[in-house]
């Protein structure tokens, strides 16, 4: 699957803002994310908030940088529901290997829906994608 169908399962709609500051991403979400009773599905929202600090990462780190989460905390405060989503990302400390970032859900009202905190690494993307084509069997 490709970062763009990804995206697109996801429910991507825009990325808003990516900046050294921050990364705000806008998702639909649609009824088949849904679980009992209309509620987006927590995984969802946790990828959502991550691709969020990820973008965030990338927009202070540069391109060549592939962030990785270590470890990933979410609190969820109200049910997401289907409709626009709005995902936001931030650094709290930048390091050359290490980062930490923390990260936001809100709805089309500003609700806040959700928040995380995540450790990250930083890995050089050529590294990974080497890792990926040699695991694949495609190295060449």
């Amino acid at each position: 699957m490709s970062v763009d169908s990804l995206y697109k399962e996801m429910g991507l709609v825009r990325i808003i803002e990516q900046s050294a500051e921050r990364a705000v991403l806008e998702y639909l979400a649609r009824p088949e994310q849904c679980h009992s009773g209309g509620v987006v599905q927590g995984g969802f929202v946790t990828g959502w908030i991550d691709a969020a600090m990820a973008h965030a990462a990338i927009a202070v780190c540069g391109e060549g940088v592939v962030p990785m989460t270590l470890e990933l905390k979410v609190s969820f405060f109200a049910p997401a529901r289907p409709g626009p989503i709005f995902a936001e990302g931030w650094a709290i400390k930048q390091g050359r290997r290490t980062a930490f970032y923390e990260g936001a859900l809100k709805d089309a009202a500003g609700t806040l829906l959700a928040k995380a905190t995540c450790t990250m690494t930083l890995v050089d993307r050529a590294k990974v994608e080497a890792a990926s084509k040699a695991a694949l069997g495609t190295a060449g």
